[in-house]
């Protein structure tokens, strides 16, 4: 399934839930305008704790993050050596006590450390056919008539494609020395061949495994009414199980101003100007385990929870007696400060005898 074609799927299945259907394409110029009754929630449609659905194919957008498994990352030849780069290195007629067979990393200055016996050999921007002539003339100095092999058995840059791999604000993932690839609005399946086809033209018959390490791009949010004193959001992301008690249990609960009013308001095309408003029965989920209204949460859900009533109303009356209470308070403070200056005043006339 492509991109297209998995949102405009994902767009139908929605819309018929609520009983809107976006249209595919742009209405026609002086079509006459037809007045919508408001959307209908057809509730046996509704994906719920125990009739949940599948999202649509995961569509990849910033800042998810990727796991990328090289499988076949040959590079083209001729290919020059470099630091890191692992060689399989195998010499006949060497010494009895001092063997030569095994992986051996070039280090970073471009040397391939031999052991005691036979010391450092320069090997970098060399290919594997000249190191192993210079390995030979090398070895000349100690052995008699060496025979030596050497088989590029690691690139150091393999290690670069690899891992965990950030998508970025402009819908890139960094390859290091192989450049950037833009994968963000495609699928898994896309972004693998995206990226073996970018690799072309490095590698010989590139091949790697593309998975999402960290759904970060696709979220809910659960909502909660501050009786006045602030509303509070909490954004978490979508596996694509979660209902509205796993939700709620995200925030620990109801807060001491909230009330036990809650439902999911569904984020619709603009297009359609209907809201897709799914009340939520608390006491029902909690108390007698009835999933009706336990529905399942899509990519972009809110999860509204209202204020206590009361709360809201003792904040407002709080906030409108305050202003008074203090204006009352300095009249207060400013009368008993002049009422102390004159009793001192009349009392330094006539002296302080009593």
């Amino acid at each position: 399934m492509t991109k297209q074609s998995a949102r405009i799927a994902f767009l139908l299945l929605t819309a018929s839930w609520f009983g809107c259907r976006a249209p595919l394409e742009a209405p026609r110029q002086n079509a006459p305008t037809v007045a919508r009754p408001p959307a209908v929630m057809p509730v046996s449609y509704v994906p719920r704790e125990l009739s949940k659905t599948f999202l649509p194919t995961y569509v990849i957008e910033p800042p998810d993050v990727l796991l990328i498994s090289a499988l076949h990352a040959v590079p083209k030849a001729p290919y020059r050596l470099n630091p890191f780069d692992t060689l399989l290195i195998q010499v006949e007629n060497t010494l009895p006590d001092a063997p030569l067979t095994g992986p051996y990393t070039i280090e970073p200055g471009g040397y391939v450390n031999l052991g005691v016996d036979y010391g450092r050999i320069k090997v970098s921007k060399l290919t594997t056919d000249e190191a192993g002539t210079v390995v030979q003339d090398h070895l000349r100095k100690f052995l008699r008539d060496p025979l030596v092999s050497v088989t590029l058995v690691e690139v150091a840059s393999k290690q670069q494609i690899a891992g965990e791999h950030l998508v970025g604000p402009d819908g890139n993932i960094t390859l290091g020395t192989y450049g950037s690839v833009r994968i963000g609005g495609l699928t898994i399946q896309e972004a693998k061949m995206q990226i073996e086809a970018h690799l072309e033209t490095y590698l010989e018959d590139p091949e790697v495994a593309v998975d999402v390490y960290a759904y970060n791009s696709k979220s809910y949010y659960v909502i909660t009414q501050g009786a006045g004193l602030g509303d509070g959001v909490s954004r978490f992301p979508v596996t694509g199980n979660e209902t509205v008690l796993d939700a709620i249990s995200q925030i620990q609960g109801l807060d001491a101003v909230s009330s036990k009013i809650i439902w999911v308001a569904r984020p619709a095309p603009s297009i359609e100007q209907c809201d897709q408003i799914l009340p939520v029965d608390w006491q029902a989920i909690t108390q007698r385990g009835i999933t009706d209204t336990n529905y399942q949460l899509l990519p972009g859900d809110r999860v509204f929870i209202a204020e206590d009533k009361m709360v809201a109303f003792d904040t407002w009356v709080g906030k409108m007696i305050s202003p008074f209470e203090r204006i009352f308070g300095f009249v207060s403070l400013g009368t008993q400060t002049v009422s102390g200056i004159r009793f001192f005043q009349e009392r330094g006339t006539r002296g302080f005898g009593f």
